[in-house]
C-alpha cells in the first residue's frame, strides 16, 4: 500500500477552491474565470487538474452552462469552510501587522527626550496618523538595556561609544557647557579656567550612566578624572536647579541651558584646551534594523539633530 503524500498533493490550492465556489454561485465556467482574474482555458485546467486530484467528478459541463455535480456540491461545502477559514487568517494576519505598524515604543536619554524628541514625534504623527508612542527616559545606560531588553523598538543615547549588542547610526551633535550662576566666582573670570583646574573642581554631575557623565569623565581623564562631585543628580532638570540656585559649576548640554544663557541665569564658563562634544545616536538590537514607524520616525530624526 502506497503512503500517502504530503498534504499539498492531496488538498487542492486555495484558489483552485475559490474557483469552485465561484463556478457553483455563477452557473458558467467562464463567468467563473472572469470574476477570478482568469482565461476560461485556465480555469478548464484547474478543474480537471482537481477531479484527477480527487478521483471525481466537480463539473458537469453543457452548451447552456456548467453545474456542480452531486460530487462536486459536496466538495464545494468543504471548499467555502476552508476559504472562510483562510480569510479569517487573513484579517487576523492584517489585524497583528496593524498593531505592529501602529504602535512604537521609544526610550531615550532625559536630553533626548525633553529638548528633541517632541518635535520628532509632532513629525511623525503628521507621517503616520494614529501611530501610538510609549517613551521611557533614563540615563544612556538604561536606555541601551531596555533596547537589548526588548522593552523598547527604538533608543536614543549619549556617550562616547556604541553600547555592546547595539547597532546604532549618528541623527546630530551635541556640545556640553560649563555653567555657573552669576554670583559664582567663575563667572567674573575674564580667562578660560584651565583643565586641570576644572578636573579638581568638584562639580554637579548627573549619576554614573548617564552620556554626559561618560563625555565628561572621558575628557578629564588625561587631566586626572573627575573630583568626587559636589553633588550627584538624576536628572538634567535638578542639575540645573543646582547650578540656578549658586550651589557650584555643573555641566550640560546646550540645549538643556539654551534660555538660562540667553536670559543671563546662568553664565557658560569657557575651559582651556577642552571640546566637550558628543554624538547622538539612535540605537536597535544588533541585526534588527527598524521597520514600520521605528524606521518612519529614524528617518525624520536624521538631520534634525543638534
Amino acid at each position: 500500500m502506497s503512503t500517502p503524500g504530503p498534504l499539498a498533493h492531496r488538498v487542492p490550492d486555495l484558489g483552485s477552491l475559490e474557483l469552485l465556489l465561484a463556478v457553483g454561485r455563477l452557473g458558467s465556467l467562464g463567468r467563473a474565470a472572469q470574476a477570478m482574474g482568469i482565461t476560461q482555458p485556465a480555469a478548464s485546467g484547474r478543474i480537471r487538474t482537481m477531479e484527477r486530484q480527487l478521483g471525481v467528478a466537480l463539473v458537469h459541463r453543457s452548451p447552456t452552462g456548467s453545474r456542480l455535480t452531486e460530487q462536486g456540491a459536496l466538495v464545494a461545502e468543504w471548499a467555502r469552510r476552508i476559504v472562510e477559514a483562510a480569510e479569517a487568517f487573513d484579517a487576523g494576519a492584517r489585524a497583528l501587522r496593524g498593531r505592529r505598524d501602529s504602535r512604537l515604543r521609544v526610550a531615550a536619554s532625559l536630553t533626548i527626550a525633553e529638548y528633541l524628541l517632541p518635535g520628532w514625534l509632532i513629525a511623525l504623527q503628521a507621517a503616520r496618523p494614529g501611530t501610538a508612542v510609549t517613551l521611557q527616559a533614563g540615563n544612556s545606560a538604561a536606555v541601551a538595556a531596555r533596547v537589548l531588553a526588548g522593552e523598547a523598538d527604538l533608543g536614543f543615547v549619549e556617550g562616547v561609544a556604541v553600547p555592546r549588542g547595539l547597532d546604532s547610526v549618528v541623527i546630530g551633535h551635541d556640545w556640553l557647557t560649563v555653567v555657573v550662576s552669576p554670583a559664582h566666582p567663575w563667572a567674573r573670570r575674564r580667562k578660560p579656567v584651565p583643565v586641570a583646574e576644572l578636573a579638581a573642581t568638584p562639580l554637579i554631575l548627573r549619576e554614573e550612566g548617564s552620556g554626559t557623565r561618560e563625555v565628561l569623565d572621558a575628557a578629564l581623564t588625561p587631566h586626572g578624572g573627575l573630583a568626587p562631585p559636589l553633588l550627584e543628580l538624576a536628572s538634567t532638570t535638578a542639575v540645573k536647579a543646582a547650578a540656578l540656585s549658586g550651589a557650584g559649576p555643573a555641566v550640560l548640554s546646550e540645549l538643556a541651558v539654551g534660555d538660562e544663557l540667553a536670559s543671563k541665569r546662568l553664565k557658560a564658563v569657557p575651559v582651556e584646551d577642552l571640546h566637550l562634544a558628543r554624538d547622538l545616536r539612535a540605537v536597535w538590537p544588533r541585526g534588527q534594523r527598524p521597520a514600520g514607524p521605528g524606521r518612519e520616525l529614524l528617518g525624520l530624526t536624521r538631520g534634525r539633530g543638534a
